[in-house]
Parts: C-alpha cells; structure tokens; sequence
C-alpha cells in the first residue's frame, strides 16, 4: 500500500454514536464538528487525513478536560 495520503482510503471515524454535544459543538461519537461530517464524502484523502489528526487532538483534550 502507498504512503501517499492522496492515493489511500481513508475510512469514515462514525462509530454510529451520533450525538452533537451542545457545549463543545463536537459529535459525541466520532468528535467532528457538523461541518467536517457533512463535507466528510466531498474530501479529498489528504483533507479527510487532517480531519482525522483533528480528532486525536480533541479526544485528548475533552479527556484532560474530565480530569
């Protein structure tokens, strides 16, 4: 498989959890805001691959949030 972004399929982070929460404007499930779940099938990969980086960054910190 290629390392190339651009030339891979990136797979959707919905885990069927889809709830937005009102405080964070974030979806409970998968931690898009509305705007990136609804241009999510528009993206190219490398966009989606951002996104994705976005979503890591932003369990980490709703979880030291909780702390």
């Amino acid at each position: 498989m290629s390392s190339d972004p651009n030339a891979t399929v990136v797979s959707s982070p919905c885990i069927g959890v889809c709830a937005m929460n009102e405080e964070t404007g974030l979806c409970e499930g998968c931690f898009r805001t509305i705007d990136e779940i609804r241009e999510w099938w528009d993206m190219s990969p490398q966009q989606r691959h951002e996104v994705k980086e976005r979503l890591a960054q932003r369990q980490i910190d709703i979880a030291r949030f909780d702390d």
